[in-house]
């Protein structure tokens, strides 16, 4: 598989991957019939998905049964009226029929626009007016269904819904207005592949930027954006035909994309999922051990909670590779959890807006906290304000520069809005907003967001840097770093914390002086946290980012 899209498919050290990545562009790709139809034609028994839920209920997709399965699914759309071009809105929670929409919407040539189930009918009609959107498919969830149903009548273009049963509630039956995905789908009339299905310029997803401020962003990609995941599944994660793999993120965040559906299954591995509603650590860790999962992959949330629990209960001796993203991973918790199972994790950053842009990749010796080394598929540069370049051990700006073409997996621009994909994209420049600092050996190591970056007393103080620090207190589970105005210094720093259980009947002004003083030994002094306040959880998106942004509208309206 790998040979039809790569010049040279392994290599040895960094220096091999740098020189010798280079990607054969086909005409009109498309993921669905250049991978998964071919992986059905040449693998057609080897397991492509590997569903199950917490009922118990389990579904095993050989390739085969996959391409017919999306095939009957294409056909089902399009009897719909559902054609190239089309907006289709996904909202189906971690429904197997996620997997098949997106593959059939694909094979149609119309846009997938993932989105998480827990928006209200105000966040479904500004994405229906701002998408155009056409179509909505839906699991058929009492809360999802009626805010659809509360948002129909303020957006004229959806003319299609469809709500689709869970595999223990069958006969279910679907509100008024719906289709019913499984009385409809097995009567789909026999699939016709339509004559001209897409260019690699076509848009192929969109998807709503989970945002730490403002409304959200439409990300649009083209059908290559497939193709640049590739390096995300076979070298960051790397994998293989006999992995069973396990990305932990909700099918409404850039990450399920990223883990759980394009580059797995270029390295024709199995995808793993767990159909759950609310997550807990003994969860998780109880269907990879009895799955025998070998890859995993979690934002840094998931790994904090991990290690809270006693690993030594459960039988984690199948994994073979870990990876994270999302957010920097803490020292300590990477290192703690290579301590309790032997498994090192590789950190990796990217953003809706990319692929793989930086990450430790398996000739990359992970330094714990760091996010790795550039991937050779962008041109990755730490900018100064004014453009010019950054010394090593200077915090800048994430930034990728654009020669001729467009770098493989980087958006297209934010869809209908040109102001915003300018402020992102000019002179030959993407800025991520990202800032970092990057070491002697070339990693780069997260700063914060550019607006989360602190400035006290002429200091320039990166919030993660502060966390860091507090994590290595055995009292602290999580902690975001946030700065409030300050009359003598402009701005102090600020510390909101989630306490371990054991240290929660602790809190008081004793314990803040003890977190103070910590701080104060484990980084420079000037960056230890002068107000502390103890919450029981942080606010967050759905993709589990910590949103600093909602902290400090609350500080500011006090």
């Amino acid at each position: 598989m790998l040979e039809r899209f790569l010049t040279q498919t392994s290599f040895a050290s960094e220096e091999d991957y740098a020189k010798h990545l280079h990607f054969r562009i086909p005409e009109n790709f498309n993921f669905a019939y250049d991978v998964m139809d071919v992986w059905a034609k040449e693998r057609p028994d080897n397991l492509a998905l590997l569903w199950t839920d917490e009922k118990g209920d389990e579904i095993r997709t050989t390739y085969k049964e996959f391409k017919e399965q999306t095939d009957r699914t294409a056909a089902y759309f399009m009897s719909l009226g559902i054609k190239h071009g089309d907006k289709v809105m996904l909202i189906l929670k971690r429904h197997y029929q996620w997997w098949l929409s997106v593959m059939a919407l694909c094979k149609v040539g119309a846009i997938a626009i993932p989105a998480t189930h827990m928006l209200t009918a105000h966040d479904i009609v500004y994405r229906n007016r701002s998408a155009s959107v056409k179509a909505i498919i839906c699991a058929n969830d009492e809360y999802i269904t009626h805010q659809i149903a509360a948002a129909m009548p303020e957006s004229p273009t959806v003319k299609v819904l469809v709500a689709v049963n869970s595999l223990s509630e069958c006969g279910k039956p679907v509100p008024e207005g719906f289709h019913d995905w499984r009385k409809e789908w097995a009567e789909a009339p026999a699939f016709v592949r339509p004559e001209n299905v897409n260019t690699n310029e076509d848009t192929m997803m969109m998807y709503f930027t989970s945002g730490t401020s403002g409304e959200p962003k439409m990300v649009a990609h083209d059908f290559l954006y497939a193709l640049g995941h590739l390096t995300t599944g076979v070298y960051w994660h790397n994998l293989h035909e006999k992995s069973l793999h396990l990305t932990v993120a909700d099918t409404g965040w850039g990450k399920a994309v990223w883990g759980k559906l394009y580059g797995q299954w270029f390295a024709g591995a199995t995808v793993f999922v767990y159909d759950h509603e609310k997550f807990t650590a003994e969860k998780i860790m109880r269907q990879m051990e009895k799955y025998r999962v070998t890859s995993f992959c979690a934002p840094p949330t998931i790994y904090r909670f991990m290690i809270r629990e006693d690993i030594s209960k459960y039988d984690l001796s199948s994994l073979e590779w870990c990876t994270t993203a999302g957010e920097a991973m803490n020292p300590s918790v990477a290192e703690t959890f290579k301590k309790l199972t032997g498994v090192t994790i590789y950190e990796g950053f990217g953003q809706t807006e990319t692929t793989m842009t930086l990450g430790t990749f398996p000739w990359v010796k992970p330094k714990p906290g760091s996010m790795g080394k550039p991937n050779p598929q962008y041109d990755v540069h730490l900018l100064r304000p004014d453009g010019k370049e950054c010394e090593d051990g200077e915090k800048g700006e994430i930034c990728i520069r654009i020669g001729d073409e467009k770098p493989l997996g980087l958006f297209k621009g934010y869809y209908r809005d040109e102001e915003r994909t300018k402020e992102a994209w000019h002179d030959g420049v993407y800025h991520t907003g990202d800032m970092a600092w990057r070491d002697e050996d070339g990693y780069f190591w997260f700063v914060g967001r550019t607006d989360d970056v602190i400035k006290s007393s002429g200091y320039r103080i990166g919030p993660f840097e502060v966390e860091n620090a507090l994590m290595t207190h055995p009292a602290v589970v999580e902690c975001a770093i946030t700065g409030v105005p300050d009359p003598i210094r402009g701005m102090i720093v600020k510390a909101t914390v989630v306490l371990a259980a054991e240290y929660k009947d602790k809190a008081g002004d004793e314990l803040v002086k003890e977190l103070q003083n910590h701080v104060k030994h484990e980084t420079a002094p000037y960056k230890y946290p002068r107000v502390i306040e103890f919450v029981e959880e942080l606010p967050k998106t759905i993709s589990g980012k910590i949103r600093r942004v909602e902290i400090r509208e609350k500080d500011n309206r006090k």
